[in-house]
């Protein structure tokens, strides 16, 4: 799991990267967030997060100046101004990528994967296992497929997968499926849509599984957000 904080002092980024992280079903663990520069210093320097997103203009310290003092973590810069000076600086002190705002989702997207790629753990099949998924959790998922295209046997791919993760192989396909849904029926579809777009192609299973990872049936997730369609 990336560990990551944000750093803008304009609450409209941080609930866009936030959304985006969520939205992208990816491994990213916001672990704390900073609305000024001294502020985010503390906060990266306690954290030691493994990604940055931070931006130019707040308030006491610069993001410069705290890009200025980071070692260790991956940078995104983001800002408003559109100054080459400033891309420069930001560069020469290390930063992976700047994004402009108003934040567009299809930069976010290219800046995180030149950021941090799919290096979500420290072993590379696990990483590449992951990588595969993300494009794939709602296709039928075969162990034995999937261990001939990593060039491993079953065994050896679930264990590691499992060693590096911290789930087997299918709780974390369930996991992405079930959180792909829940963003599928707060958009208004209907239960049995979301079920079988992210590979249901069982109700009863749909139900088991987000009961399991939720605590809820897929209506009582929407009650008092969203109005979910009823099943057709």
């Amino acid at each position: 799991m990336i560990r990551a904080v944000i750093c803008d002092d304009e609450k409209a980024a941080l609930i866009i990267i936030r959304h985006f992280i969520d939205m992208e079903n990816l491994p990213i663990e916001i672990v704390g967030t900073a609305e000024n520069g001294r502020d985010a210093l503390k906060l990266i320097q306690t954290e030691k997060p493994d990604l940055v997103f931070l931006d130019i203009q707040m308030p006491y310290i610069t993001g410069l100046e705290v890009l200025g003092q980071i070692k260790d973590s991956k940078v995104i810069i983001i800002t408003a101004y559109d100054s080459f000076s400033h891309a420069q600086q930001a560069l020469r002190l290390g930063a992976s990528d700047i994004i402009a705002k108003p934040i567009d989702m299809e930069q976010l997207r290219n800046a995180i994967i030149r950021a941090i790629g799919w290096e979500f753990t420290e072993n590379d099949l696990t990483n590449q296992v992951i990588a595969w998924l993300h494009l794939h959790y709602m296709e039928q998922i075969r162990l034995n497929q999937l261990s001939e295209m990593m060039f491993c046997s079953p065994s050896h791919l679930a264990h590691t997968f499992k060693k590096y993760t911290g789930c087997t192989l299918l709780n974390y396909v369930h996991k992405l499926r079930i959180t792909e849904s829940i963003r599928m029926l707060k958009n208004g579809e209907s239960v049995k849509e979301a079920a079988l777009r992210v590979g249901y192609q069982n109700l009863n299973h749909y139900y088991k599984y987000f009961k399991e990872f939720t605590g809820k049936t897929p209506a009582q997730y929407g009650r008092g957000g969203s109005n979910l369609r009823d099943e057709e």
